[in-house]
């Protein structure tokens, strides 16, 4: 409950945090006392270059947040950002007010973070959950976007307007950004699965590393990317997907998740001496690092291939 309601009040300073051209002044901002004593929900509904933003903030549902207490920074994008996206895209995500919402949290991270700070920092983790870079080398970039004002300050919050819109990564792009999924991935092109698992979703993926692949016997993972053993291929990857979005806190009260495979995987929670939780493994392999969040679904990381009985 406490994770929804922060979450609303993250994307209700999204919305807000349109701002920023309101205080534009030669590509820098500097905020007067009485814009550090407006909500950012005050200063976007004066600002007139936002109102993509603050229409997607009404989609989503969020709107009735913008007035909300709180110390968020918001990386808000303008009209002219939203313009840029591929024809069709803001339409679909109005369509989509999950979906729309995913993307306004992926522009607002917690706490007061100034420009100065952020500087400072090789990565902020938005309010979604992924991490974005933060690159210095030529201006100021956020997970890409170019910083074009920063420093608007408001009461509840700081606003740096942003020249493009960030778009969570899926869980195909979030696990070739990893490094460590190199077989998995060209399995799921083998099997013809990268289109599923780049889609709306939402799906739960037990993730094998390449070291788990690399543990089978010699020549499986060759055998298996052979064209005519696509259809077992797919079995065992589909294996490792769960529809629906499975946050560890979710897999831990359950003793067994259904696949898309069709089979169910089982859960079993590892407790020390003193009933204490130190580790979850699914069917046999272990899971070691869980809740790595996608656009369409959620990743956890497991040590080993599991294989269908069927």
């Amino acid at each position: 409950m406490m994770r929804m309601k922060m979450n609303v009040m993250a994307a209700m300073v999204l919305a807000v945090g349109i701002a920023g051209g309101a205080y534009a002044d030669s590509g820098r901002c500097s905020s007067s006392k009485a814009a550090s004593q407006a909500s950012i929900a005050d200063v976007a509904a004066s600002a007139g270059q936002f109102s993509t933003l603050l229409a997607a903030a009404k989609a989503a549902g969020l709107a009735e947040t913008l007035a909300e207490k709180g110390d968020f920074t918001v990386f808000a994008p303008t009209d002219e950002a939203f313009g840029a996206l591929p024809a069709g895209t803001v339409e679909g995500l109005l369509a989509e007010p999950e979906k729309l919402k995913r993307v306004l949290l992926h522009h607002v991270v917690a706490g007061r973070l100034t420009a100065e700070k952020v500087v400072g920092l090789s990565e902020v983790k938005s309010l979604f959950g992924q991490p974005m870079a933060v690159e210095t080398k030529k201006g100021v970039r956020i997970g890409g976007a170019s910083v074009t004002q920063a420093d608007i300050n408001a009461s509840n919050g700081v606003i740096h307007v942003i020249d493009r819109v960030l778009i969570p990564k899926d869980i195909v792009q979030v696990a070739d950004g990893a490094g460590s999924f190199t077989s998995l991935l060209a399995a799921a092109k083998a099997a013809g699965l990268v289109d599923t698992l780049k889609g709306d979703g939402p799906y739960t993926v037990f993730a094998p590393t390449d070291d788990a692949f690399a543990a089978l016997p010699e020549g499986t993972v060759a055998s298996l990317l052979l064209p005519e053993n696509r259809d077992k291929l797919a079995a065992i990857l589909t294996y490792h997907v769960v529809p629906g979005r499975l946050m560890a806190a979710d897999v831990v009260k359950v003793d067994s998740a259904k696949t898309v495979q069709g089979e169910r995987l089982a859960v079993t929670l590892l407790k020390d001496d003193n009933h204490k939780l130190k580790g979850v493994q699914i069917d046999e392999a272990n899971v070691v690092t869980a809740d790595i969040i996608a656009m369409n679904g959620v990743i956890h990381v497991i040590d080993r291939v599991m294989l269908p009985t069927g």
